[in-house]
Parts: structure tokens; sequence; C-alpha cells
């Protein structure tokens, strides 16, 4: 099985949102086959608390705009691992060094990529 429609539509506006915000690293795991209460994740990362935030703040507001509901926040105070949880999609926004521990690509490995047809930047962009 693989994510539907509105799932990859609402991960792609996710994604802009955070591109938006300047987040790097963006990834959408296609999680439907491997787990039934949602269809894509969407990762992205940003440098430091203020700018987890931001994205996170940035991703909620497109998406309420688009029409979907969120369901679930957490982690917004501590600005380290915000989860956005909007029953197509759940939203995990990291600090670089959450990213790297917790490693969610390689516990989601056998989920395949979804295309979030987000621009590349070039690094001296990112910095």
């Amino acid at each position: 099985m693989s994510a539907d429609e509105r799932a990859i539509a609402l991960a792609r506006a996710a994604a802009a949102a955070a591109d938006k915000a300047l987040a790097t690293e963006l990834v959408g795991l296609d999680v439907s086959g491997q787990l039934p209460l949602t269809d894509v994740f969407v990762l992205a990362t940003g440098r430091n608390e203020r700018q987890v935030s931001a994205i996170a703040r940035e991703i909620e507001d497109q998406l309420i705009l688009d029409g979907a509901k969120p369901v679930r926040r957490e982690g917004r105070a501590d600005g380290r691992w915000v989860l956005l949880d909007f029953n197509d999609i759940v939203v995990h926004v990291f600090h670089e060094e959450e990213r790297q521990y917790y490693q969610l690509e390689r516990l989601w490995r056998d989920a395949a990529v979804v295309d979030l047809q987000v621009p590349e930047h070039p690094a001296a962009e990112q910095a």
C-alpha cells in the first residue's frame, strides 16, 4: 500500500512551508505500509531552537490554510523536536542534534521516499 494523494499533497505543502522557513534536510517517508496511523512522515531540520519553532509554526499555519486540522502538537516549548500530527501526515521538525541522534530515516529505512518537490539549495544559501 502507498500513501494517498491527499497525504502526499499535504506532505508537499508542509515541505514547501518548511523550505520557506529555511529548514534543511527535508525528507518525506511513506510509512503507510508499516504504520496504520498515518501515511507520510515529513522530516525537517532547524539549526537552533528558535528556528525549529519558526519552521513548525510556518508548517502548521500553511496546513491549516490548506484545510488540514492538527490533531496533536508536541515539543513546541523546548524547540528541540516538534511533532505535528495531521492524521494523514506527521511532521517532525528537529534541532540538528536531535535529528542526528534519533536518525528516523534509519529507523524507517524500509519506507519509500516521497518526492516532496522542493528545490535544492546550494550549501552557501543555507548557511
